[in-house]
């Protein structure tokens, strides 16, 4: 299904004077099927038609004929090529690609029906194979989209994690597999930039909100919205208090593409919203932005002596040093996410 047309329209205005070093060029997308790809790869034609770049991008999937089904319009596009692989080992399209993006294993993967172990081992040597193929393949640029779970547990007295801040997840717990994927995978950034010099941009990742993104699976986001659709009442598990923030999937593709093609190799940057609000807020604005009517259930009691878990960036570094802004409102994003899974 199409991304609404004023959602690409933000990004091409929003990045306007990035693109000019990618006419006629081959840009590599590793997780082009999930929903940062399908906001990547859509963004990348609308723009490339727009400006006729002539550009052409290359999209690595394990299962060709499940994203025909989902993005007709993308598969068709002659600018776009499906190559066939896992991310471990898939084998090297030739020809030079100046521009590498990787963005698989997202976060949700870890509901998927592997082991750990095998989560781990497809974002380790996953992006290991990446940088190999971008650094014997002509590429300039490489952008990694990491998390913001590299942090680990946010302590109660910081609001807003920047990316200095040096926490880190728990070694020893099995939950930390994901996290400590993207850890590793940063690493190797730096290492390949060390051995051949890539331009290895590190895009720290939060909460998001928009079209393509499922709504039932484990954001809160998502789930409430889907509550309303279906016009249950909105249903919290927990005592409503952990903060968090979401940026619209508009922005959050011209913050990536921006990263990409203009910030300084191996420098971090968090991309997400500040906005911060609780879990139960953000079911209050929900329901408040599509049906106010809607209950809200909450299962457990809150303690009014424990701090709230958080889990909300700072973006300082991304506002001061790319211009980056949000663009889209939380309520419009919430408006946006429900019109076009309503379509």
């Amino acid at each position: 299904m199409h991304l609404p047309a004023e959602d690409l329209d933000l990004i091409t205005a929003a990045t306007d004077g990035l693109w000019h070093e990618l006419r006629g060029q081959r840009l590599f997308l590793t997780g082009g099927t999930g929903f940062f790809g399908c906001w990547l790869v859509e963004s990348f034609c609308s723009i490339n038609r727009a400006l006729d770049l002539g550009a052409r991008v290359t999209l690595l999937t394990r299962n060709p004929q499940a994203f025909a089904q989902k993005c007709p319009h993308l598969v068709s596009n002659p600018a776009v090529t499906l190559h066939t692989g896992d991310v471990r080992t898939f084998p090297f399209p030739q020809g030079e690609f100046r521009y590498v993006i990787h963005a698989a294993t997202e976060s949700w993967a870890r509901e998927a029906e592997i082991s750990p172990l095998e989560r781990l081992s497809t974002a380790i040597d996953g992006t290991e194979r990446v940088l190999e193929f971008a650094a014997t393949h002509g590429a300039q640029k490489f952008l990694l989209t990491s998390s913001g779970a590299v942090y680990g547990k946010q302590p109660g007295n910081l609001t807003h994690v920047p990316e200095t801040y040096t926490g880190a997840p728990d070694p020893l717990d099995p939950a930390s597999e994901y996290a400590e994927g993207k850890r590793v995978s940063e690493l190797l950034c730096s290492l390949y930039h060390q051995r051949s010099r890539l331009e290895c941009k590190i895009a720290r990742c939060w909460a998001f909100c928009g079209p393509h993104l499922p709504l039932d699976k484990h954001f809160a986001i998502g789930n409430f919205i889907a509550d309303v659709l279906a016009g249950r009442p909105i249903r919290i598990h927990g005592d409503g208090t952990p903060h968090r923030s979401y940026l619209y999937a508009a922005d959050l593709a011209l913050w990536l593409w921006t990263i990409l093609l203009r910030a300084p190799s191996l420098v971090p940057i968090n991309v997400g919203s500040a906005r911060d609000l609780s879990i139960l807020e953000l079911a209050q604005l929900v329901a408040a932005t599509l049906r106010p009517e809607t209950q809200i259930l909450v299962a457990q009691k809150a303690n009014p002596d424990a701090a709230p878990a958080r889990y909300v960036p700072s973006v300082e570094r991304a506002k001061k040093l790319l211009g980056l802004r949000e663009k889209v409102t939380l309520e419009d994003a919430i408006r946006r996410t429900a019109a076009w899974h309503r379509r």
